[in-house]
């Protein structure tokens, strides 16, 4: 299997106190970046993750 070949559709993003967005990561499954999202936000800070499908940017998915 090569890059060309898997699909990552599952973003997880974060946004700082400042309002900067970046992408954390991109996932196989919304479980996967789900628990990914909920670990980072469990942290304590002050950043907002959540968890978006390519392809909806812009549009956070409710669980």
């Amino acid at each position: 299997m090569n890059d060309s070949t898997v699909t990552l559709p599952w973003l997880v993003f974060r946004q700082d106190d400042n309002g900067n967005r970046y992408r954390v990561g991109r996932y196989a499954t919304r479980a996967e970046a789900q628990q990914i999202a909920d670990t980072l936000d469990g942290r304590g800070h002050k950043q907002l993750y959540w968890v978006e499908k390519l392809g909806t940017a812009g549009t956070a998915t409710a669980d």
